[in-house]
């Protein structure tokens, strides 16, 4: 029979069993410092925004097409302008299935060096516009390496560079490949083809292709829109688009020379941080902490070097190698107190309100346009300046809100608008008081265009897409100033067309009686109706002569004509068309010359009478409600299509 063993003598047992066996060493939960250092390394540029490619601007496949181009061509207006060219771009997008499209930008710049083609496409962060104060389009160094960065993630396929940079040089034809883990270029393909001179008739330029996953869509915040509106700020360049469906736009220019070429500036004292004056004492090459103000920063004078040395008990004869930091704090803290010029405007180059007008004039058809330029000012030590144009009625819808037009350095904003500090500054305007209607925070409605233009040294973005201006308080200020200055214009035109339409729906009506009255006049008292006629026409003149004159936003009598305004343009064929045409839905409409006529007078109906009243023997002409200026309006829209 088994023997039955107690649960009590199993674990003496057990434990005897036990009592000779050392016990395991059990491993520590986790890695240690050096498990940890060992998987550490730098990380590259191109590694992060591969990765994060949203902050990029391609976030979706139709906006990295819009991205792809934006890049390409600000790159081309700012190579052209530099060089002293009027830019001719051209844009294609042929679509080799239903989500890869292949992008091929051409323009008439100086062209780029052979040894400098790999950096320039296959580089993130490698330009010569971040460390100079200047207007320029571009400004970290990212964009158009970065398109060629995603069209090589989406479809595996190369960059492909053409460049000519005189009559007497090859073409040279570049294929490379971004490595994503150096940041550099990996060239595939190098050759010079003789044949490739005719893609530039005048003997420079330079073409890129890039082939990416894509989506093309006409509209709003597509590539259509975004060049009609550079084609709106930049009125000097000319640029045609060949579309996936084989249609050729062409925008031509309407300034034929150049706006005048910025001026790099040095930073202003205001507009630095006390690490970054650390870092520029540190590195500079300057002998005394005199000379280093003077030289690395811009309107500092001897008298304000005193002043600043004085304020932070510093000798300006002291040597760069006896400034610590207690010492530079001093002078942080001085710079803030001691009274300085505000740094130069040579270079901001704003597009000028008679070019703002101009190129609403070719993309809106609208009957009033306006436009007022504020005085530059600062923000954070940069220069900037800000732009704003109206335009309203003809043929815009009215019972849509206002369309907001924004742009930075003549580069238009597509997206994020409500994050802009151009779409903040436009509502908190008050339109009413302009005979506008508006919803709390909100646009304006009416049949009203919008554009506000910032130029600066350096734009503040919101990211690194540049979508968005940051909402400065200066900025903001400026805008709206020059909002309102623009908009007391249109108010001033719409009080005026009300009232004007008032008095002469009032001289229209006793107009109509006038020749019946001077009629039975002459029948009774036996004066000639002639002269009874005469009489009541200058009477009724004289009792609504208010159709005639200029009211300002106060109801007051003007002196100076709205219409001699060099900021103000009215076109009196436009005025009404709304009401006679069922207006487009597209800010630009397409080409195709339309003639709009002037509307009459609404005339009211007759009150019935017992007896039916005579025919007049004249009828005089109805004036005309408004007295313009008038100007030829341009034909078609902003683009004309080609043969």
């Amino acid at each position: 029979m088994p023997t039955l063993v107690s649960s009590k003598d199993a674990d003496v047992s057990d434990a005897k069993a036990t009592a000779g066996k050392q016990p395991e060493s059990r491993k520590p939960r986790g890695s240690t410092a050096e498990e940890m250092a060992s998987g550490q390394r730098e990380i590259a540029v191109s590694e992060f925004f591969a990765k994060n490619r949203h902050l990029l601007g391609f976030d979706n496949p139709r906006k990295a097409l819009l991205t792809t181009v934006k890049e390409a061509v600000d790159n081309s207006l700012d190579a052209c302008e530099e060089a002293g060219i009027l830019p001719e771009i051209t844009v294609e997008i042929g679509q080799k299935s239903e989500t890869r499209f292949r992008v091929t930008i051409r323009d008439n710049g100086p062209g780029i060096v052979r040894r400098q083609i790999e950096h320039v496409f296959g580089r993130l962060l490698y330009g010569s516009k971040f460390h100079r104060l200047k207007m320029s389009r571009g400004q970290q160094g990212i964009g158009i390496s970065a398109a060629g960065m995603y069209g090589l993630m989406t479809t595996g396929q190369p960059v492909v560079i053409v460049s000519k940079t005189g009559k007497q040089q090859p073409a040279h034809e570049v294929i490379l490949k971004m490595d994503t883990s150096k940041n550099r270029a990996d060239i595939v393909k190098e050759t010079e083809h003789a044949e490739m001179d005719e893609l530039f008739p005048q003997g420079h330029g330079t073409q890129v292709t890039i082939e990416l996953e894509a989506r093309y869509q006409k509209g709003r915040q597509s590539v259509d829109e975004y060049l009609e509106q550079t084609a709106i700020a930049n009125p000097h360049a000319c640029f045609a688009f060949i579309a996936p469906d084989a249609t050729r736009l062409e925008f031509q220019r309407s300034v034929k020379e150049l706006p005048p070429e910025a001026k790099e500036i040095k930073p202003h004292p205001r507009g630095i941080e006390l690490g970054t004056l650390i870092q520029m004492i540190e590195r500079t090459e300057c002998r005394a902490i005199g000379s280093f103000l003077q030289e690395e920063f811009c309107r500092v004078s001897p008298s304000v070097t005193r002043a600043i040395c004085d304020h932070a008990k510093v000798k300006n004869t002291t040597t760069i190698g006896r400034i610590g930091h207690a010492e530079a704090e001093a002078i942080f803290k001085a710079i803030q107190v001691v009274k300085i010029m505000a740094p130069p405007t040579d270079c901001l180059v704003p597009m000028g309100t008679k070019a703002l007008l101009s190129g609403l004039l070719r993309g809106v058809r609208a009957e009033f346009f306006s436009a007022s330029m504020r005085p530059a000012d600062v923000y954070r030590g940069n220069p900037f300046q800000i732009e704003v144009g109206l335009a309203y009625g003809g043929e815009l819808p009215k019972e849509e809100p206002a369309r907001i037009l924004r742009f930075a350095n003549r580069v238009p904003l597509l997206y994020q608008q409500s994050a802009c500090c151009s779409w903040k500054s436009v509502i908190d305007t008050n339109w009413r008081a302009y005979g506008l209607s508006q919803s709390r925070d909100s646009a304006p409605e009416g049949g009203l265009v919008v554009m506000i233009h910032m130029v600066s040294a350096w734009v503040p973005f919101t990211s690194e897409s540049k979508e968005a201006i940051a909402d400065y308080d200066e900025i903001r200020k400026e805008m709206k100033l020059a909002l309102q200055e623009a908009g007391r214009k249109l108010g001033i035109y719409l009080k005026r067309r009300a009232r004007m339409r008032h008095e002469t729906d009032r001289r229209d009506i006793f107009e109509r009686y006038i020749g019946e009255i001077s009629k039975a006049c002459e029948g009774i008292t036996g004066t000639p109706a002639k002269k009874v006629f005469d009489a009541l026409t200058r009477l009724a003149k004289t009792k609504t002569e208010q159709a005639d004159q200029d009211l300002d936003d106060e109801g007051n009598v003007v002196e100076k004509k709205l219409e001699q305004d060099d900021n103000v343009v009215i076109l009196a064929e436009r005025i009404g068309a709304a009401e006679q045409a069922e207006a487009p839905t597209d800010l630009i409409p397409e080409v195709r010359p339309t003639k709009v006529s002037r509307p009459a007078a609404a005339k009211p109906k007759t009150p019935k009478r017992s007896t039916p009243p005579a025919a007049p023997a004249q009828t005089p002409t109805v004036p005309a409600p408004f007295r313009v200026k008038e100007r030829k309006a341009p034909e078609g829209g902003l683009f004309e299509e080609g043969k």
